[in-house]
């Protein structure tokens, strides 16, 4: 177990410190995809409102400080050892990206 955790814990490490790429334009018809995701799927862990639950609250003050970088790596491949599963093959880089940045902007249900 403890080696899963080391190789979880490089990876986040890795995507963190590692320069991210400009993520390609998300259009609006999928932003709205994605907010419904967020709203549902990831309110079901973090709460509907995002001030948390099983899992931390996914409000600015909550993230403020911490890398988009970082919270996109989470979004992407989970945390090991923690109930956060990876979102990857179900959302590409840009569209984590995007979603990352709403969170951290503050979340509201219309598509910018």
């Amino acid at each position: 177990m403890m080696g899963t955790h080391r190789i979880g814990s490089a990876v986040l490490l890795a995507m963190a410190l590692a320069p991210m790429p400009i993520a390609a334009e998300v259009d609006a018809a999928r932003q709205a995809e994605l907010l419904h995701l967020l709203r549902h799927d990831c309110g079901s862990c973090h709460g509907m409102t995002l001030a948390g639950g099983l899992g931390p609250p996914l409000l600015p003050e909550a993230l403020a400080g911490k890398p988009p970088e970082m919270l996109t790596a989470t979004v992407l491949y989970g945390r090991p050892q923690h109930a956060m599963p990876p979102w990857r093959g179900i959302l590409n880089e840009a569209e984590a990206k995007w979603l990352v940045h709403r969170i951290v902007e503050g979340v509201s249900d219309a598509p910018h």
